[in-house]
């Protein structure tokens, strides 16, 4: 097997016991399996949760806690502690870790997203494990990236990788709810996650984790459509990441060779950029951006809404609908005159790239 890039996402509830603390065998277990896969020679990136589990039992509470005033406490008080463990049992690997606090700021910022780029390939490229969380203690929205199963998702597409591995409580996907019905059947593979999938799926989470399956799939869904494989599931013993890379991990394995991956930039255009304004093309614009790999010329516009720049993202419509979101060549203005008067030389032209293909993404429905 050759060198690959791995994304393992950890669970609160695969690092904790019934109480909320971190249960240091099961880290520890956690830790060799990791091992297991740098001696193979793998890189890998840890996605983790665990700090709000970890540490909400130092804060005098007797569960998780439901507020956002007590989720960023307890983050507070628990990410000194899970990081602390994760150095200690990695040191015995002669493995160096690196703590990663990312929130949706630093993916929707363009500067913050190339930083975080350029660190975790440094971190990377110089043998050091990367271990990253959602920043829980500054977080506005509770938990946004849904317990770090779409973090891991974004993460594993952000990096190029070629496997991410979600680690849970349950072997894998079953077509019902394994806990209440004894006659579900377990899902070895899936070469799609279809929208009635994820909506008729349970997202209850653990006592100590918010991520239910409902959660896992959108997670794998969105790192499909950015050309990484994923497997759901569980395992025993120090071998279990390497077991899932031979194809014989104790869950479900979600992939489809028709996915191809996606450029760092279209990711940020696609999943993390905001629309500054609205452009609408013709049929002849639609089917040369949608199915002859083109680039939006001029000619192909015929109205133009909201105020934005050159370099600023807008979305596209066409006689079908949302087409998808591009990096805009010109300024509204600019594209409003040509529009107006398309024999006009001055402004953007005739023959001037309004979007380039290498700046657009194809997002709607064809």
């Amino acid at each position: 097997m050759g060198k690959k890039r791995i994304v393992v996402k950890i669970g609160s509830s695969s690092l904790t016991n019934d109480k909320g603390e971190v249960d240091q065998g099961k880290l520890a277990e956690h830790i060799q399996a990791l091992a297991a896969l740098r001696q193979a020679n793998h890189e890998v990136i840890l996605v983790s949760s665990g700090a709000v589990a970890a540490g909400f039992t130092g804060l005098g509470y007797s569960s998780r806690p439901v507020t956002i005033k007590g989720k960023q406490a307890a983050a507070a008080v628990g990410q000194g502690l899970l990081i602390q463990s994760y150095i200690e049992k990695l040191k015995a690997f002669n493995l160096i870790s690196a703590q990663l606090l990312l929130t949706r700021n630093d993916f929707s910022n363009r500067e913050r997203y190339r930083n975080a780029f350029s660190t975790i390939t440094e971190l990377l490229e110089r043998g050091i494990l990367p271990i990253i969380n959602e920043n829980d203690t500054v977080s506005i929205e509770e938990l946004t990236f849904g317990d770090n199963d779409m973090l891991s998702a974004l993460v594993s597409g952000f990096v190029h990788a070629d496997q991410l591995i979600i680690l849970t409580d349950i072997n894998g996907l079953y077509d019902g709810n394994p806990r209440k019905d004894p006659l579900a059947e377990k899902i070895h593979f899936l070469e799609n996650i279809t929208d009635d999938m994820v909506n008729g799926t349970d997202d209850t989470g653990s006592k100590v984790g918010t991520g239910g399956m409902k959660s896992k799939l959108l997670a794998a869904k969105t790192a499909m459509t950015l050309g990484v494989p994923v497997f759901i599931g569980h395992g025993n013993g120090t071998t279990k990441l390497l077991d899932v890379l031979n194809g014989e991990g104790d869950g479900t394995y979600i992939a489809n060779q028709f996915h191809a991956p996606v450029n760092t930039r279209k990711q940020w255009i696609a999943l993390h950029s905001e629309s500054a304004g609205e452009i609408y093309v013709d049929q002849g614009a639609e089917e040369a951006i949608l199915y002859n790999g083109k680039s939006l010329l001029p000619a192909g516009v015929f109205n133009v809404k909201g105020t934005f720049h050159k370099g600023d993202v807008v979305n596209v419509y066409g006689t079908s609908g949302f087409l998808g979101k591009g990096e805009i060549n010109c300024s509204s203005d600019e594209l409003k005159k040509t529009v107006e008067k398309r024999d006009d030389v001055r402004g953007v032209g005739k023959s001037a790239e309004v979007i380039h293909r290498d700046g657009w993404v194809k997002m709607g429905s064809e």
